[in-house]
């Protein structure tokens, strides 16, 4: 599946089963949460906290897919063609980082 074919698929569910998009503000306030989840399975499982019994069987790619669709419903209500941003972001990545993480003695 591409970006934009993501984009529709998402875009398609909203309108036959979610009924409508949530407004942006909820929507944002539902990705900071699904992030949190994500995070939260992230630094128990591998980080130093110890992981409890409840977030043992949580899937991190479900996880990881619930923060992809709210984003992706951001994007279709606020007209972002995702495809095209991640493009441009490779670009300015590309041109600002040609060099710095290969100079960083941190990585080497």
């Amino acid at each position: 599946m591409t970006i934009e074919e993501a984009q529709k698929q998402v875009d398609d569910w909203i309108k036959t089963i979610g009924v409508r998009y949530f407004n942006e503000l909820t929507n944002m306030a539902m990705l900071t949460e699904e992030v949190g989840e994500l995070a939260r399975i992230i630094a128990r499982r591998y980080g130093e906290q110890s992981e409890k019994e409840s977030d043992k069987n949580k899937d991190l790619g479900d996880e990881m897919a619930d923060v992809l669709f709210v984003l992706i419903c951001l994007a279709n209500q606020t007209g972002v063609d995702l495809t095209k941003a991640l493009e441009k972001n490779f670009e300015k990545k590309t041109i600002r980082d040609k060099d710095r993480h290969k100079n960083n003695p941190k990585l080497g």
